[in-house]
């Protein structure tokens, strides 16, 4: 096998007295290294270790992030997978029944089985998927545990009362519609 240096001279880039001078420091180096017992700093290993462990870090980040990217997905999928397993009709339609959604005041239309359902809060409004769906409170609960966004409204059934409320005397009506 033929050095570099060698296919060097051979292609006249470098003349006989660079390689030899070359070759007297290198073991200058090598006996001085020898003397003292200490190694010598290799720049190019260095440089090479950084790099690795640059492109290493970079990788954990990636993975990371697809590591992220496949959870998300996946809670997604569960939280599809409850709301199409355990929604709920919204009976006949005859009642309308306003709720926020986005700021925005949206409109169903449910039975009145259940409006009292959504009023005791045994149902809530699942907002996935661009629909309106209604599912019972402990699946809206696991709804919430995953992404408490998609839950758009649950009624709290409590009837104890502040100390400090100053409308604490006037109560308001179960059945009161807008």
């Amino acid at each position: 096998m033929v050095s570099l240096q060698e296919q060097l001279l051979k292609a006249g880039l470098v003349d006989k007295n660079k390689v030899k001078q070359a070759n007297q420091e290198k073991s200058k180096q090598k006996k001085a290294e020898r003397r003292t017992g200490a190694q010598g700093i290799n720049e190019s290993r260095v440089a090479a270790n950084e790099t690795q462990r640059q492109n290493a870090e970079r990788a954990r980040e990636l993975n990371a992030q697809r590591d992220a990217a496949v959870n998300a997905k996946a809670i997604m999928a569960q939280i599809a997978q409850m709301v199409e397993k355990n929604r709920q009709s919204k009976g006949t339609g005859d009642i309308a029944y306003n709720f926020t959604h986005d700021n925005k005041i949206e409109r169903i239309y449910v039975s009145a089985e259940v409006q009292a359902h959504l009023i005791a809060g045994r149902l809530v409004i699942v907002c996935h998927g661009g629909t309106v769906e209604l599912v019972p409170r402990v699946i809206a609960d696991k709804i919430a545990e995953r992404d408490a966004s998609l839950v758009v409204r649950v009624n709290r059934t409590s009837t104890e009362i502040d100390a400090d409320d100053p409308y604490a005397a006037f109560q308001i009506p179960d059945d009161l519609t807008w």
